[in-house]
């Protein structure tokens, strides 16, 4: 592979999307009732709010509950009450036009509930909390985030790490900072234009990290590489950087995120159905599994 050659895809900078044809129809956050799936509504509602989307707010419920469909309306009509007394909040502090705040129930298994909303075919981002400290590690086995990540998910997908109460999304954003980690494939450059939607829409700047090994390119070629990429973007007006360290590509990934203070990491899952398809000990699963910064999974 040639470090230098021009890459290969075609980022334009159209900010048509924000008015007749946005890159998400919906942002969709599932809701259990509980404060630690709550914390995925600020990202969604700054993501909406600046790309022009509706929010939805899904839950899922057992069958032939009436108990707990009572306690739900309840529930679901507080924190729509909420949220869009939020969205109402950022949008005259952006100068944004509000956005619809909805609701969606579905019965039975949750992944499954979850799956079948999400799947219809329309675009939309699946934002939701994964109640863990390090990620899916701590979650029991059969978790919902678990059963619909290793699904066969079409959507983008947006994990935030729960760790506690959530704060309110600022003028400035809570999204400022995205590490897109790129390994020379087409298949993490693939996510690259589809980012780059939502820098130019977030103000979000990107960097461009590259783990080398004893096995792949030297850190010339890498650094070549990701500088001819960050050219690239910021003729399309997006901020970009890049970074090359060298070890374990996950470990790696982790430790400069963390330390660095990323808002989120973006990467690719490359396989067809999720994480199922992934070789084992793959590079984004582990992220996902030991880090703490929110991720955003996109098939490739």
């Amino acid at each position: 592979m040639n470090p230098n050659r021009p890459p290969r895809q075609s980022v334009k900078r159209n900010t048509s999307h924000h008015v007749n044809g946005m890159m998400y129809k919906r942002v969709v956050v599932p809701l259990d009732g509980s404060p630690l799936a709550e914390t995925a509504l600020p990202y969604a509602e700054e993501i909406a709010t600046r790309m022009g989307s509706e929010i939805i707010l899904l839950t899922v419920l057992p069958c032939g509950d009436s108990e707990e469909y009572r306690d739900h309306d309840t529930y679901i009509s507080s924190v729509i009450g909420s949220t869009r007394q939020k969205i109402i909040e950022c949008c005259e502090m952006t100068g944004r036009k509000a956005i619809g705040v909805g609701s969606a129930t579905r019965n039975g298994d949750a992944a499954q509930g979850i799956l079948s909303y999400v799947n219809r075919g329309y675009s939309c981002l699946l934002v939701m909390a994964t109640h863990g400290r390090s990620g899916l590690s701590r979650w029991a086995i059969g978790s919902v985030a678990d059963k619909v990540v290793r699904s066969t998910l079409r959507q983008p997908l947006l994990l935030i790490r729960a760790r506690g109460k959530a704060t309110d999304v600022k003028a400035g954003g809570i999204l400022k900072k995205m590490l897109v980690p790129l390994d020379g494939s087409l298949e993490s450059e693939a996510v690259i234009p589809y980012l780059s939607r939502i820098a130019l829409s977030l103000n979000t700047s990107f960097t461009l990290f590259r783990v080398i090994t004893g096995h792949n390119h030297t850190a010339d070629s890498a650094e070549a590489y990701l500088r001819n990429w960050c050219q690239h973007l910021r003729k399309e007006g997006i901020t970009a950087e890049y970074k090359v360290r060298a070890g374990a590509a996950a470990e790696q990934i982790i430790d400069y995120a963390g330390k660095r203070g990323f808002d989120l990491v973006a990467m690719s899952t490359r396989g067809q159905t999720g994480i199922t398809r992934w070789a084992l000990g793959s590079v984004a699963q582990k992220v996902l599994l030991g880090g703490n910064t929110p991720l955003l999974l996109i098939r490739a």
